[in-house]
C-alpha cells in the first residue's frame, strides 16, 4: 500500500481528543464551528503547582486582564466593514478574481496608516479564534483551552510616565547607552518571562498534551516598538545604530525567561510560529520560537507547496518545519471565517497535527512527538537550509508512524511510515500557488 485513502484519514481525525491550548489573543468560544470542541472545566477551578488558584475557569484564563473571560465580546461588531473586506479582497487578488477597482481600493487602504491602525486592533481580536480553528479543523473531539495572552489593544503611555517619574535622575542621559532605557526594557522583559511562566504553570495544570504558541517579538518586528519608547523615556530620537542595540538587548532579555516559559509544562509540547519577518532566526533572534528543547518546536510558512513564504522566517538551526501559511480559511468571532496569512496559521496546523499524533499514540512524551514531526515531512529543495527538517509536515504519515510506534520505535516506525505513506502535498494541497505581491501579513502579536 502506498498511499492510506482520505477516508480512513477522517475517520482518524473524528478519534482526536487531545488537550490543546491556545496561548493568543482570545478565543470566541460561542463559535459554531468551535464550541463544541471547547475544553469544558469538569471543576469549579484549576490550582497549578504553585498553588494559585483560577476561579471558574470554564473554558480557559484570561492572564492579559486576570479573569475567566478569554474573549472579550464588546469588540464584536465594533470594527469597520473594512476590516473584513481587506482580507476578503486579498483572497479575490490571490486567485485572480478581483476587479480593477478592488485592486485599487485594496492598495489604498494599505496606504491608509489611520485604517491600518484599527486594522492591528480587529488583527489581535480575532487572530486567536482563527489559530483555533486551524488547530481544531476535522476533529469532531479536540480540547481548545483558551489562554488568553494578547490583549485586544496594548497599554497606553502610563507605564512609562510611572517608570519616568521614580527614574528622574536617569532622565538627562539621552546619548549612547542609556541605563534608564536598557532599565526599562529589562522590567518589560521581566515581565513578560513571569507573565509566560505563569502561562506555562496554567498548561500543565490542566494538562495541555499540546500548545499553540503563534505569538512573539523579533529583533526587526520590535525596533519601532523600541524606537518609540526610547523617543518616550528620553525625549531624543535614537539613531538607527542605538535602535538596532537596543532591539536586540531587549529581544535577548525575553528570551532569557522563555526557557522557564515551556520548563513550566514539560509534558506539552509547545508550537511555535517563527515569525513574519522574512528573516533568518539563526542571525536575528526572536522569542519564543528560538528556544530550543525537546518540547518545543517552531514553525515557517510555506506558499501551498511550492516556495517558502515571502514573509516567513526561517532558520537552519532554529526553525524545525514548516507548513501552508498563505490564505488559509479559518474561524473568526461571531460565526465568520476568513482568509489570513501568516507563520500564525502554519503553526496550528502542526499542532493540530500532533495533536493526531499524540491521539494515535498516548505514550509518546513531547520529545517523541517533536521527532514524528521532523521525520516524517516531505522534503522539499526550496527548504534545505532553511528549516532543519527540510521539509513540510505530512499529516498522514506522521499519524501513521505514532499507529506504529505503539509496536515499534520511533524511529523504525518513522521509516517505515515513509514507506508506507506517499507526500500527501500532492493529493491534500495540490500544485496550489498564489501570487504573494502585496501581500497584506500582521506582524506576530505580542504583548507589547
Amino acid at each position: 500500500m502506498k498511499h492510506l485513502a482520505i477516508g480512513l484519514l477522517v475517520t482518524s481525525l473524528n478519534l482526536f481528543a487531545a488537550n490543546i491550548a491556545i496561548i493568543d489573543s482570545g478565543v470566541d468560544y460561542k463559535h459554531k464551528e468551535l464550541k463544541n470542541n471547547m475544553w469544558q472545566n469538569p471543576d469549579s477551578k484549576t490550582v497549578d503547582t504553585d498553588g494559585t488558584t483560577y476561579d471558574n475557569d470554564t473554558h480557559g484564563w484570561n492572564f492579559a486582564e486576570n479573569n475567566n473571560q478569554i474573549i472579550d465580546y464588546k469588540y464584536l461588531g465594533t470594527f469597520s466593514g473594512d476590516c473584513t473586506k481587506i482580507f476578503q479582497v486579498q483572497a479575490k487578488i490571490l486567485q485572480g478574481t478581483a476587479t480593477q477597482e478592488e485592486k485599487d481600493w485594496y492598495k489604498a487602504k494599505k496606504n491608509d496608516a489611520e485604517f491600518l491602525k484599527e486594522l492591528q486592533k480587529f488583527g489581535n481580536f480575532v487572530h486567536g479564534t482563527h489559530v483555533s480553528g486551524i488547530s481544531s479543523a476535522q476533529a469532531e473531539k479536540a480540547q481548545l483551552v483558551g489562554l488568553k495572552l494578547i490583549p485586544t489593544e496594548t497599554p497606553g503611555s502610563a507605564e512609562i510616565r510611572q517608570f519616568l517619574e521614580e527614574n528622574k535622575t536617569l532622565a538627562n542621559e539621552t546619548q549612547g547607552d542609556n541605563p534608564m532605557v536598557k532599565m526599562f526594557l529589562t522590567m518589560l522583559a521581566q515581565r513578560q518571562s513571569q507573565m509566560l511562566t505563569t502561562v506555562g504553570k496554567y498548561t500543565g495544570a490542566v494538562k495541555s498534551e499540546v500548545a499553540n504558541g503563534s505569538f512573539g517579538v523579533s529583533m526587526t518586528a520590535v525596533k519601532p516598538i523600541v524606537k518609540q519608547l526610547v523617543k518616550q523615556l528620553t525625549g531624543v530620537e535614537p539613531t538607527d545604530a542605538e535602535t538596532d542595540e537596543y532591539a536586540k538587548f531587549f529581544v535577548n532579555e525575553i528570551a532569557k525567561g522563555s526557557k522557564d516559559f515551556v520548563g513550566a509544562s514539560p509534558n506539552t509540547l509547545f508550537v511555535f510560529a517563527a515569525g513574519n519577518d522574512g528573516t533568518d532566526n539563526d542571525t536575528i533572534p526572536a522569542s519564543p520560537a528560538n528556544v530550543k528543547t525537546d518540547n518545543a518546536i517552531a514553525v515557517a510558512a510555506t506558499n501551498g507547496v511550492s516556495s517558502l513564504a515571502v514573509f516567513s522566517n526561517y532558520g537552519q538551526k532554529m526553525v524545525e518545519v514548516a507548513a501552508p501559511g498563505v490564505a488559509i480559511d479559518s474561524t473568526v468571532p461571531g460565526d465568520e471565517r476568513l482568509r489570513m496569512s501568516g507563520t500564525s496559521m502554519a503553526a496550528p496546523y502542526v499542532t493540530n497535527v500532533a495533536g493526531l499524533v499524540k491521539d494515535a499514540n498516548p505514550g509518546l512524551n513531547p520529545a517523541g512527538i517533536k521527532k514524528i514531526l521532523m521525520g516524517t515531512v516531505d522534503v522539499k529543495d526550496f527548504l534545505k537550509g532553511k528549516v532543519t527538517s527540510s521539509g513540510i509536515v505530512n499529516r498522514e504519515r506522521a499519524v501513521k508512524a505514532a499507529q506504529l510506534s505503539k509496536q515499534m520505535t520511533v524511529e523504525a516506525a518513522i521509516k517505515q511510515s515513509r514507506r508506507l505513506v506517499a507526500d500527501e502535498s500532492a493529493a491534500v494541497w495540490g500544485s496550489r500557488r498564489v501570487s504573494e505581491k502585496d501581500l497584506l501579513v500582521l506582524p506576530l502579536p505580542s504583548t507589547f
